[in-house]
């Protein structure tokens, strides 16, 4: 679509959202937002990640988020993106089974879809936990068969992630779960060039 002062996206997520551990405080969804401005896309954005947040934390508290930023006059965009909190295993079992996870995303994207919102799903990425990966990478294809199943784009990171020198060495330097600014850059990559990405030249 053509640039407009009109287009609000909202990012809907956990701590990778936020951008946690940054020193910019820009993670990836601040650069591809910089990168679409600078396509001539007046975007209002929102970051809405919260650390620690798991499927079923964003579940309850997307819809009374993102209702307030996105008015009827605006061109509304939506861009969820979670996991790793769902697979952290607490208590000798994960965080949300992943059936629920499903759940929880089948019921996000649909109302989504349903609000009238522009809507994409995007994975979740590595961090440097080997059994913890094996898990994330699992839930990562099973909720790209759910986007597709409700028709929202998705987009998977982790393999491109785990494989990237740089962001698995600011994993494991960090918290080991969050890179630095160099990482950050890595995933904003893979999202601004990304084929069904809304704002292209």
């Amino acid at each position: 679509m053509m640039p407009s002062d009109e287009l609000r996206l909202c990012f809907v997520g956990d701590s990778f959202v936020n951008g946690t551990n940054d020193p910019g405080y820009l993670g990836w969804t601040g650069r591809v937002s910089i990168l679409a401005r600078g396509r001539g896309y007046m975007l209002t954005c929102y970051n809405l990640g919260v650390r620690r947040d798991t499927s079923s934390d964003i579940a309850a508290r997307w819809e009374s988020e993102t209702q307030r930023r996105l008015p009827d006059s605006c061109t509304p965009y939506v861009v969820f993106s979670y996991g790793v909190n769902d697979t952290t295993i607490e208590n000798g079992t994960k965080a949300v089974a992943e059936e629920q996870s499903i759940d929880n995303t089948r019921q996000m994207l649909r109302t989504a879809n349903q609000r009238g919102y522009r809507v994409a799903l995007i994975g979740p990425p590595p961090i440097a936990d080997t059994q913890q990966n094996l898990r994330t990478r699992q839930l990562s294809i099973a909720l790209a068969r759910v986007a597709e199943s409700e028709g929202v784009p998705f987009l998977a990171v982790f393999d491109d992630l785990i494989a990237d020198p740089v962001w698995m060495a600011e994993v494991a330097a960090g918290d080991g779960a969050h890179p630095g600014a160099a990482g950050y850059a890595k995933f904003a990559a893979l999202v601004d060039g990304w084929q069904r990405w809304w704002f292209k030249k």
